[in-house]
């Protein structure tokens, strides 16, 4: 399969590549570069570091991951999704804490690559994507209402958690500036309307320069990021943090997070990506380009990334068509941070928080969310809201970890629930032409049917299979069992050794390929006997009978 190889699509992509294919990924590279360049300022300030940070990230990771990633058209960089993971690292570990971190996700990305995990992505329910998806928008939004309404807090005021952010908002509402509040507003009426005047040029743009001449022109009092963070307009330098057996057993439960969930965000990029354009990623060499664009961007002072879906479908609509689109976007940003990062310090704060609030918008799927809850199973409910509460009160890890295990259990239970071990006597000619009613059955001879899967979960129904004291031959009939573990495999061979005690013979029925398999490796069928295993139940009936 061609999405299993472990080669950049960039040099699938530049067999037969145009001077004409040249000129539209250029142009679509220029203008995802200005839409990247308020994100990355924004998603850096979210995150909790400063706004070269977010330009350093689209630069080092966003080049390496177009050059060596398994996408056409993937766009890279810093993303809403990890800005309150990354917030609470820098918190709590500081900077070094982060660049190990995100080396440790990098490293575990490319294993994950390289040993061919791309497609156990799929494994992660649609439910727990939405759910955490719809939690992260909600606390980036909670995180910005602060610069929104222009609030001051006193020194010392805990903002790490959504919970403590909610807390001081509420606390120090009297605190808000009117004048922040409108520059607030205007950048984000800017950022409604302006899609409906031009698709060419951001609305974040036109709200980052219109944010800067009402401060600077009409002389109001808001913050701005110079006030609060010092701009360098340097080019990212190759920082290698201290490693340490210590600080990496410290960091790897973050690593872990953020290489989890760049594997989703990517992969899911890719697959909208490959919807747009009708082509197919190669998804274990997308995660090996992701964890060298993250080691890459924590060596140069940048914060996780991974693919940014609206960066990406901005590639697509402007005529990228390979890899060297991305690699475009990102030298653009170098010039844009040699050149114009002086001029950042300008953005006021507002504006950054009408922006995030713009990409909290577009992330949540609330339409999504609500159908859902309308549409969906009672357990597929359950675990979106609880992934999306607990998104919001703990934090991502907690989320995605109760969310998996809760799906998992739900899963098991309507698996179980499918799962059915009845007598033949319950069934009716009629619905099943095959059944009881059609055969001549000895009074010596007790059937049972099973069906669906048997695992851990329902295994106990064996136990439950009974029969009469002038029982001598127990057909089991499994037609309908496509697989079982090692649960049900015990709970068999305590039936075995029940029918042995009362001198019953046991004979099964069109066993499956994989509970044959199975029963072959445990010693089962030997213990039974080959003769006893049987293709149809006529055959089985035939030998049930035989025996006295």
């Amino acid at each position: 399969m061609e999405n299993e190889k472990l080669k950049p699509m960039l040099f699938t992509a530049l067999k037969g590549y145009t001077g004409k294919q040249l000129a539209q990924d250029v142009v679509s590279g220029i203008i995802v570069a200005i839409i990247a360049l308020p994100l990355s300022i924004a998603l850096a300030l979210a995150s909790g570091v400063g706004p070269e940070e977010g330009l350093y990230t689209a630069i080092v990771a966003g080049f390496i991951i177009s050059f060596l990633g398994g996408s056409r058209v993937q766009i890279a960089g810093p993303t809403a999704a990890f800005a309150t993971i990354v917030a609470g690292i820098v918190a709590n570990k500081g900077m070094e804490g982060l660049a190990l971190a995100t080396i440790f996700a990098g490293v575990l990305l490319i294993l994950m690559g390289v040993f061919r995990l791309g497609s156990l992505i799929k494994f992660i329910p649609y439910t727990i994507t939405t759910g955490f998806t719809a939690g992260i928008a909600v606390t980036i939004a909670i995180g910005q209402i602060k610069d929104f309404l222009g609030l001051t807090y006193p020194a010392g005021t805990a903002t790490v958690e959504t919970v403590d952010k909610a807390a001081a908002i509420v606390r120090n509402i009297s605190t808000f500036n009117l004048q922040a509040l409108i520059v607030g507003l205007v950048c984000l009426a800017i950022q409604i309307v302006w899609p409906k005047i031009s698709k060419k040029i951001p609305g974040s743009l036109i709200a980052v320069i219109v944010g800067i001449l009402m401060v600077k022109l009409l002389g109001m009092n808001v913050n701005t990021i110079g006030d609060l963070y010092e701009i360098k307009g340097q080019l990212p330098t190759l920082t290698i943090p201290a490693f340490s057996f210590k600080t990496l057993t410290s960091v790897a439960g973050d690593g872990v997070t953020i290489a989890i969930l760049a594997a989703i965000e990517s992969l899911l990029s890719c697959v909208v990506a490959d919807s747009m354009i009708d082509s197919k990623h190669r998804s274990n060499m997308e995660l090996v380009a992701q964890g060298a664009g993250n080691i890459g961007s924590a060596l140069f002072g940048g914060i996780p990334a991974t693919g940014a879906i609206a960066r990406t479908a901005a590639n697509i609509k402007n005529g990228g068509r390979t890899p060297v689109a991305g690699m475009v976007h990102s030298v653009c940003l170098v010039l844009v941070l040699v050149v114009l990062m002086p001029y950042a310090a300008l953005i006021p704060m507002p504006t950054i928080a009408a922006i995030l609030f713009m990409v909290a918008y577009n992330m949540c799927q609330y339409k999504t969310f609500v159908h859902l809850c309308k549409t969906a199973p009672k357990s597929d409910i359950i675990v979106l809201v609880t992934t999306f509460v607990l998104t919001i009160v703990f934090d991502l890890v907690v989320a995605i970890e109760v969310g998996m295990v809760l799906a998992c259990l739900l899963f098991m239970k309507r698996m179980s629930e499918e799962s059915r071990i009845r007598g033949w006597k319950y069934y009716d000619p009629e619905d099943d032409p095959d059944g009881p009613g059609l055969k001549d059955i000895p009074k010596h001879v007790r059937v049972y049917e099973i069906s669906g899967p048997m695992f851990f979960g329902d295994a106990e129904q064996i136990a439950a299979i009974s029969f009469k004291d002038f029982t001598r031959a127990l057909v089991i009939r499994m037609r309908g069992v496509p697989a079982i573990d090692a649960t049900a495999m015990h709970s068999f061979e305590q039936l075995y050794e029940k029918c042995n005690k009362n001198g019953v013979q046991l004979v099964f029925s069109h066993v499956n390929e994989q509970p044959m398999n199975t029963m072959e490796k445990d010693g089962f069928v030997d213990l039974v006997g080959r003769e006893n295993f049987l293709p149809h139940i006529d055959e089985a009936l035939k030998r049930a009978a035989e025996i006295k």
